[in-house]
């Protein structure tokens, strides 16, 4: 249906074109709002130059009179960028059984997803276990309400359905098990097939939902390449200018070898995953690093930086925890209340945190998802779950993704970000396997490939605050990862030391 709308418009508008024929924004409003092309296309000849060119935009970004190369700037920019998912619900009162529907919706989006698994196929209800005999073989689903190790070292886990609730001991004479176990956090749902006796279910394997290891790799015949930034930071003392003044130089021809501008020439889509300011009172002391202490001129300034990227390439632009909107997830696109200048550049296209697009879509090719996270939970992560912490932490932000891919979740546990509790869905499942996964947050660039789903945490284009230091976080700042859709290939580019 979108796509019909679109062609609707476009065969109008190249009609208007064509003929000289100018439109104003009233005339835009019934465009938008109608399916009849003659009627139209009669009723502007009447009125010829009479009109206004005002407004056009198909995101309705205030601004300017737009030529007709910016009409078909944006027109083809629509063509090459699909918005899959970005969220919109309006801000309302919450009550306490909106947590309670917002968690069944998360055992029920992922118990479809489990349900596709060979081994869960012939899952019970937990409210039916009472009715197996005793060590007979059982598979439930169900979320992690509680997790504990026993007084003789194995680990007891509950697990809960929206009929009951049912114990579930991993044995630690099982070792390649009980590993795998100890990684589980609460809340989040899996599958268990094991053999009950008495009141607990004796695991002999746990499913996670988990991506398909049968993913197509997609790629297209084309050269085309798309390149991740994140966590501009732009008012603070640490934003780094020369650096990015070396990107926006390599990004228009003007600088590096002759592979490198090639490379620069065939740059198609420019993602950028949250933290685009520094904002404002986000840490203890903050305002001490700060050089632009306004939210409004901090957006100003990240316009202006961005607008020297030349124009046909579409910037699909998330939110991040330092940018002027809740911290919430997941967070809305940017708000014109705040960030105006942004809306006002002809290429940006604004999405939440969390968000799904679809790039390079056409007649014959199905184009490539992306899904975008500003990756807010990665810290409790980092700190809860040994094995990430032990393997690297904040250095392999790429075992944290995969982490959060195996759970098909993007903060599963209650407590690894501020939510709103949705009361249709859960919003931070991943229902759908993405071809590309982008996220940023912990300042430094990493790649990997995780069953045909490319992993790309951003860089940053800030230096170490004080606040990091005392964290512990060692950014790598003014690096740009850059895939290659024709091959898959990612580089990361670097613009510093």
């Amino acid at each position: 249906m979108e796509q019909e709308f679109i062609k609707k418009k476009r065969e109008i508008i190249d009609t208007f074109l064509k003929k000289g024929i100018l439109i104003s924004s009233e005339l835009l409003k019934e465009i938008n709002n109608t399916d009849n092309i003659s009627k139209i296309l009669d009723e502007l000849q009447a009125r010829q130059t009479d009109d206004i060119l005002t407004s056009l935009s198909l995101t309705n970004k205030p601004g300017k009179t737009k030529t007709e190369a910016e009409i078909q700037n944006e027109l083809k920019q629509e063509d090459k960028v699909k918005i899959i998912y970005s969220y919109k619900e309006e801000p309302k009162k919450r009550e306490p059984q909106d947590f309670v529907d917002y968690f069944n919706n998360r055992h029920k989006a992922i118990e479809k997803i489990l349900k596709q698994r060979q081994e869960l196929r012939n899952t019970v209800s937990i409210n039916r276990i009472a009715n197996k005999k005793e060590k007979e073989n059982v598979a439930i689903i169900g979320i992690v309400s509680n997790k504990q190790t026993t007084k003789n070292g194995n680990l007891l886990l509950m697990l809960e359905d929206p009929t009951g609730r049912r114990n579930v001991l991993v044995n630690k004479n099982k070792p390649s098990l009980f590993n795998e176990a100890k990684d589980i956090v609460l809340d989040e749902v899996i599958g268990v097939v094991g053999v009950n006796v008495d009141t607990i279910t004796f695991a002999n394997s746990i499913i996670w939902p988990d991506t398909p290891t049968s993913k197509e790799l997609k790629k297209i015949d084309q050269e085309k390449y798309a390149l991740f930034l994140s966590d501009m930071h732009v008012g603070s003392s640490k934003f780094l200018p020369d650096e990015f003044e070396k990107f926006i130089k390599w990004i228009n021809g003007e600088m590096g070898n002759e592979q490198q501008r090639n490379i620069a020439k065939n740059v198609e889509y420019i993602f950028i995953a949250g933290d685009l300011i520094d904002g404002c009172g986000i840490y203890p002391e903050q305002d001490k690093e700060l050089i632009i202490n306004d939210v409004y001129e901090q957006y100003k300034e990240c316009a202006k930086l961005l607008k020297q990227i030349p124009q046909h390439i579409p910037l699909i632009i998330c939110p991040g925890n330092h940018d002027a909107l809740r911290i919430s997830e997941p967070q809305p696109p940017l708000s014109k209340d705040f960030a105006k200048p942004m809306h006002e550049l002809n290429n940006t296209i604004m999405v939440s945190n969390p968000s799904m697009v679809n790039i390079n879509s056409s007649s014959n090719f199905i184009g490539f998802d992306v899904l975008m996270y500003h990756g807010y939970s990665f810290d409790y992560f980092v700190a809860e779950v040994d094995s990430l912490r032990n393997q690297g932490g904040y250095d392999r932000a790429d075992l944290i993704m995969k982490f959060l891919l195996k759970r098909r979740h993007l903060a599963p546990s209650h407590l690894s970000t501020l939510y709103i509790p949705d009361t249709k869905k859960d919003p931070l499942v991943i229902e759908k396997v993405p071809d590309f996964f982008l996220s940023g947050h912990i300042h430094k660039s990493i790649t990997a490939n995780y069953r045909n789903t490319t992993l790309i945490c951003g860089s940053c284009w800030q230096s170490k605050t004080t606040f990091q230091e005392k964290v512990g976080h060692n950014p790598e700042p003014s690096r740009v990862p850059i895939v290659n859709l024709k091959t898959r290939d990612v580089k990361i580019l670097k613009f510093g030391q």
